[in-house]
């Protein structure tokens, strides 16, 4: 894995403005139905990346004016709680996630949730570049860190090992340092736990 210098990984640099896929009306990437965008593109090289296609930049398609109107147009409808960006590496690959984020806000205002997945912490996105920091300030949730599989963990709600947090960034950015977000429900069993106990 993978760890930048603050401000060494530049979007304007690395991202092609593609993404690898579109996925709306979900109940798996965050809370709610959300309508999720995979960005394409990420430095971090997780070992053991569940999405390790997705960290070419050049993966998938470009993004397109048709694709941000099927967006809002899926957010528009009322059971749909919000947008959720993932990757690949939103945070490199910002001139498309700061496009669809901005129009969605024009549109929703804060009716509708913005969560993103990152590899970066909280703290390093303190850290980075004006971008970076530009697409922090429109999200609602930010759940932070690369997947460690040495840390990795079944019972963890919305993220795959315990070194990432679930962040409530308003509340961050106003106190200056990480908040938890508050309706957190890590489970104490695991899958296999669960299905046993069924079967009993």
């Amino acid at each position: 894995m993978h760890q930048p210098q603050p401000q060494e990984w530049k979007a304007e640099a690395l991202s092609q403005q593609h993404v690898a896929d579109y996925k709306p009306f979900n109940f798996v990437d965050g809370e709610g139905v959300r309508c999720s965008l995979y960005l394409s593109g990420c430095r971090f090289a997780c070992e053991e990346c569940f999405n390790e296609a997705v960290q070419d930049f050049s993966y998938g398609r470009p993004f397109t004016a048709e694709l941000l109107t099927q967006i809002l147009t899926d957010l528009d409808h009322d059971y749909v709680q919000g947008l959720t960006l993932l990757g690949g590496e939103p945070f490199l690959n910002t001139q498309v996630a700061l496009t669809v984020v901005r129009a969605v806000r024009e549109k929703f205002g804060q009716t509708k949730d913005i969560w993103s997945w990152s590899g970066f912490t909280f703290e390093q996105l303190l850290e980075e570049t004006a971008d970076k920091q530009a697409l922090l300030r429109e999200l609602d949730v930010l759940v932070d860190g690369p997947f460690m599989i040495k840390k990795k963990d079944l019972n963890l709600q919305f993220r795959g090992s315990s070194n990432q947090r679930i962040i409530d960034v308003p509340r961050s950015l106003a106190a200056g340092n990480a908040v938890r977000w508050d309706r957190l429900k890590d489970g104490q069993k695991t899958f296999e736990q669960l299905h046993k106990e069924k079967l009993i």
